[in-house]
């Protein structure tokens, strides 16, 4: 019965991983979240990068956005680490979580399970970090190659498609590095399970709700579309009209 609820708290768990990664992916195609909100503003930042002749504020964004990744991937090496030394003291490690208060104390297979998901999720925020970094890398290189503001020869249309190729790279490492910073959020979940499964149930179904509200309603998105134009103004009328839901 207690290995039945086991393994009922860690299938809700990727329920509530898979579930909500698929549901935010879907709910951003027809709602404002933070993630489309910044497309937007990242694909702005790219058309004026064009305008700009000194690109040198440009580059320095760029480099601190991967350098952030690369902070966050280096942690999870250091997370990983100390995991798999600890699945070679799980007796010792079970004995000091057995003298806490409100902790189950499971069978040694469920212990090392534990950390064994434990690894894999920051094994899964290694590569979204990495994977940031290199597609922040892409950007540098785009940036370096975006045809100057005072080239005559680049036509609009074709400065048009610049932005946009080099929004949507920008785009996905920001989905990247945010799918990577969710794993955090998830991990903190799995600590939970060494304490009790339900704990873990509990701390899985939380995490999701944090996600939800700060990725669709938080002060920081409202901030964010207010300051952006989404609908052009009637003709006649002084003020422009502004959506920010």
């Amino acid at each position: 019965m207690n290995n039945l609820l086991e393994l009922a708290s860690l299938l809700w768990f990727f329920i509530c991983w898979v579930g909500y990664t698929q549901y935010s992916k879907r709910r951003a195609s027809d709602r404002p979240c933070l993630s489309n909100t910044l497309d937007l503003y990242r694909e702005d930042w790219m058309r004026v990068m064009l305008r700009r002749g000194n690109r040198m504020s440009d580059t320095s964004v760029v480099g601190n956005l991967e350098r952030n990744g690369a902070f966050f991937a280096s942690s999870c090496l250091l997370i990983l680490a100390g995991i798999i030394t600890a699945l070679g003291y799980t007796s010792e490690a079970m004995e000091v979580f057995a003298a806490m208060p409100f902790s189950a104390v499971p069978t040694r297979e469920i212990w090392e399970l534990r950390l064994v998901v434990l690894l894999v999720v920051f094994v899964y925020a290694f590569f979204k970090f990495t994977w940031s970094m290199r597609m922040y890398n892409f950007v540098a290189v785009m940036v370096g190659s975006a045809p100057l503001a005072e080239d005559t020869k680049t036509s609009p249309a074709a400065r048009e498609a610049f932005a946009r190729s080099a929004g949507n790279i920008c785009n996905m490492a920001g989905d990247a590095f945010n799918l990577g910073l969710r794993s955090f959020y998830y991990a903190l979940a799995v600590v939970a399970w060494f304490f009790h499964p339900i704990a873990f149930i509990a701390a899985s179904t939380v995490v999701v709700v944090v996600l939800y509200r700060r990725e669709f309603c938080s002060d920081a998105l409202e901030a964010l579309r207010s300051g952006k134009v989404f609908e052009e103004p009637a003709a006649g009328k002084a003020e422009p009209k502004t959506k920010t839901n």
